[in-house]
């Protein structure tokens, strides 16, 4: 029996997409995206996430093909055995971070990351930041541009840019990553079990702004930021086999 009856496609806006998404539009029977059992996304990984946080609280499996840019979370474009690929293809289940932000007003902000939660500074003057795990102060000052937490899914991204460790699917941990740091000028961030909960507070918030992000979404002038992982919530990646996720974190390592 076929996992999928209902199949839907998603593009992103460029000319590329459009063009792959109505050929597979014509060659194959689909659906409206909140009817369907599968939704193909077609773009780069910036689609990708926009997808997964649409269809978030959905619980429905999607499958990226690439006609984006740099397309680590997708799959090679065909449009060829399309129903044959999405049967053969092997399921990642990632989870979010859900990060609540306090501002400088008193008001209070939630959103889900995929990649990551990050903290920056909104002026030419650098963050001053405090950081708790599970109720413990590990770092009374940070002074930096700013600091992210990571899942193992994100740590591809933003934070291996910025300097962070590539992470293995399985591995159960979450990075948190300075970003260009100048005191302590010896801190490379650190690994942290994946049920940690952080808690990042902003020193002096009212002359030293500080921006929060969670993947799309940002929040600005924030005095104190909680983040943990949200097991509650599972988001399902569909690879073709060999290209799962947890082989792609693990080729990124070795260049």
């Amino acid at each position: 029996m076929p996992r999928f009856h209902k199949v839907a496609f998603v593009a992103s806006p460029t000319p590329d997409a459009r063009e792959a998404a109505a050929a597979l539009m014509r060659r194959y029977d689909h659906v409206a995206p909140e009817e369907a059992d599968v939704v193909v996304a077609l773009g780069g990984d910036g689609l990708m996430l926009q997808v997964l946080h649409r269809f978030m609280d959905a619980k429905k499996p999607i499958y990226g093909m690439n006609r984006g840019t740099v397309g680590f979370l997708m799959n090679e474009f065909r449009e060829d055995t399309l129903l044959e690929r999405l049967e053969a293809a092997h399921r990642s289940v990632v989870h979010p971070l859900l990060m609540e932000a306090h501002d400088t007003e008193g008001r209070s902000h939630r959103a889900r990351s995929i990649n990551e939660v990050y903290l920056l500074r909104q002026t030419h003057q650098t963050a001053k930041l405090k950081i708790s795990v599970d109720g413990q102060v590990r770092l009374p000052e940070l002074i930096a541009d700013g600091v992210l937490a990571a899942t193992a899914a994100g740590s591809t991204a933003y934070n291996l840019s910025v300097g962070g460790p590539i992470l293995p699917l399985n591995a159960k941990l979450l990075a948190l990553t300075p970003i260009s740091a100048f005191r302590p000028r010896r801190w490379r961030g650190a690994l942290l079990p994946d049920h940690a909960h952080i808690r990042i507070e902003v020193l002096d918030a009212e002359h030293r702004p500080v921006a929060a992000v969670a993947d799309h979404t940002e929040f600005r002038r924030v005095s104190m930021v909680d983040t943990w992982l949200d097991r509650e919530t599972h988001l399902v990646l569909l690879h073709d086999p060999g290209h799962s996720l947890d082989e792609r974190i693990l080729r990124e390592q070795f260049g």
